[in-house]
This record gives structure tokens, C-alpha cells and sequence, in this order.
């Protein structure tokens, strides 16, 4: 809480290998849209990682939606990014994101500023003494910007998404359906806008794919998609002693 007793919700994006920090924001809120507009941010400047490790609450998970999938998570997919979550309630497997947490709060936020634009002069001043100034024990006292490289994957925005081996391929609906022949099969609402193929496996059972993923099948009675086995399912990682 701020000095003017409005919440500050930090998102910050730091580089596992280096632990380099590459962004802390200061938003009022954990809705999707900010988010949304602080990545794109990032990756211009940074470029694309392989893959980005989260934990399982908003705006990185939606716990109402297929597979807990978030709009931002699939953006992540659509950019070729992999998905890696941490088991729920186990911060510790990311152990080096959750110590920077730490210093971060000890050292621009108590006291708090008193209004946002105010936290993020706070947050920016500790990014760069973070990454240029504050050397690291677990770097051989080196600091990240010593270690950290940029991205080589360049981004370039969204490339589309074709399935030339479905049988065919819908638009996911605003609401999260899919409009097959007549009916509406309910699919995710984060799937809005995006392009799934439809493949029929058996006798009126259909597979539908996002991506190369399998999210579900459907048949002529059901009104939705069951899901399979879970493609983004919480990944098991070593416990970090950090």
C-alpha cells in the first residue's frame, strides 16, 4: 500500500541464468491488459525467451479457465514461448526470482512511496543498482549485468497459426466458442480470436488442436470441449535452498 493508500502491484521479470532484472513495474492492478503492455515492452528491448517460469496466479493463470490457461499465457504460446509453472504453494522452485522479491522489498518499498509515480522512480533506481552495482555471492560477487546477454529471438509480433493436417479450422468466438456446423462448443475464453484445428478421430468425435497442443475432444452430444490430459500442467522443478 501507498502513501496515498492505493495498492502497487510490482511485476517483475528477471533472467534465471544471470538473474539479471529486466523490468519492475509498478501497476495499480494485476489486470491482463498491463501486463500485457509491460512484456511487450520487454521483449522489444530484451528479445524472446525459450521459456518463462510463473507462478499460478493472475494475470499468469486463470483459475476458472481450460487448464488454467491466462490470455497472457496464450500470447506466450502463440510467441513460441514455453510455459513453466511452479507447483502451487512452492515458491522455493523459483528460488532466485523469490530472493530478488526479497532485497526488492527491503529496499524500495518500506517505506513506501506516496503515489505510484513516486514507486517507480523507487524501482527504477533499484534495477540499476541491482543489475550494475549490487554484486551477487552465488555470481562469484559478480553482478548480473557481468553475465546477462540478450535474447538472440527477436520479436517480430505474431506469425498465424495454420493446420494443414486438421480437417479444418475455426476462429474461437469472442465468448470462447467454437461455431462447428451449427452448434456452439464451448472451448476457453482465452482462446478468443485464436485459431484451433478440428480433427475427427472417431465416429462424430472431434480432437480440437491449438498450436501443436491437444486441448480436447468433443462429440454430437456434448456442448463443450472435455479436456485431455493437461499440456500445461504444473512442472516439477528441484528445490532451490535460496
Amino acid at each position: 500500500m501507498l502513501g496515498n493508500r492505493r495498492y502497487c502491484y510490482p511485476l517483475t521479470i528477471t533472467d534465471f541464468a544471470s538473474r539479471y532484472l529486466l523490468t519492475c513495474e509498478a501497476l495499480a492492478t494485476t489486470q491482463e491488459r498491463f501486463a500485457f503492455t509491460a512484456f511487450d515492452r520487454t521483449f522489444k528491448e530484451f528479445g524472446l525467451p525459450q521459456i518463462i517460469r510463473t507462478d499460478n496466479g493472475v494475470p499468469f493463470a486463470s483459475p476458472t479457465a481450460l487448464y488454467r490457461l491466462s490470455k497472457l499465457a496464450v500470447w506466450w504460446l502463440r510467441l513460441g514461448i514455453q510455459l513453466e509453472r511452479i507447483q502451487p504453494g512452492h515458491p522455493q522452485q523459483n528460488g532466485r526470482h523469490e530472493r530478488m522479491h526479497r532485497t526488492l522489498k527491503a529496499e524500495a518499498t518500506k517505506p513506501a512511496a506516496a503515489n505510484v509515480l513516486q514507486q517507480q522512480a523507487r524501482f527504477d533506481a533499484f534495477v540499476a543498482r541491482y543489475n550494475h552495482e549490487r554484486p551477487h555471492q552465488a555470481l562469484d560477487m559478480k553482478v548480473p549485468a557481468d553475465l546477462y546477454a540478450r535474447s538472440t529471438r527477436i520479436y517480430r509480433g505474431l506469425e498465424d497459426v495454420t493446420y494443414p493436417f486438421a480437417d479444418a479450422t475455426f476462429t474461437v468466438t469472442h465468448c470462447g466458442r467454437i461455431c462447428f456446423h451449427g452448434r456452439k462448443i464451448n472451448l476457453s475464453h482465452v482462446f478468443a480470436g485464436q485459431n484451433v484445428g478440428i480433427t475427427q478421430v472417431g465416429d462424430h468425435v472431434w480432437l480440437v488442436t491449438f498450436m501443436h497442443y491437444d486441448l480436447g475432444y468433443f462429440d454430437d452430444e456434448a456442448g463443450r470441449v472435455e479436456p485431455i490430459e493437461n499440456p500445461f500442467s504444473s512442472k516439477v522443478l528441484p528445490m532451490c535452498s535460496e
